[in-house]
């Protein structure tokens, strides 16, 4: 079974959707979409373990211009 892992994001003024464009080519996402409130996207990430949503944040999304901070909360059940 797949770990989920949804992603609240808070962008840089302007950078919405050029950060939701880069995301969407990101293995492993299954959604992406802005939205309003205090975090502008949400994304939605499937993999194999908890280490490769870690590294997926860590060495993809936060190198992503535009993304200032994320918050990632991992789904417990179904």
């Amino acid at each position: 079974m797949a770990t989920r892992a949804y992603i609240l994001i808070e962008t840089a003024v302007g950078k919405t959707n050029d950060v939701a464009g880069r995301l969407r080519a990101m293995q492993n996402m299954k959604s992406v979409d802005t939205v309003t409130g205090p975090f502008d996207i949400i994304a939605v990430v499937e993999a194999k373990d908890l280490p490769s949503i870690g590294n997926m944040i860590s060495e993809g999304m936060h190198k992503i211009p535009g993304i200032v901070k994320t918050v990632t909360c991992l789904a417990v059940g179904q």
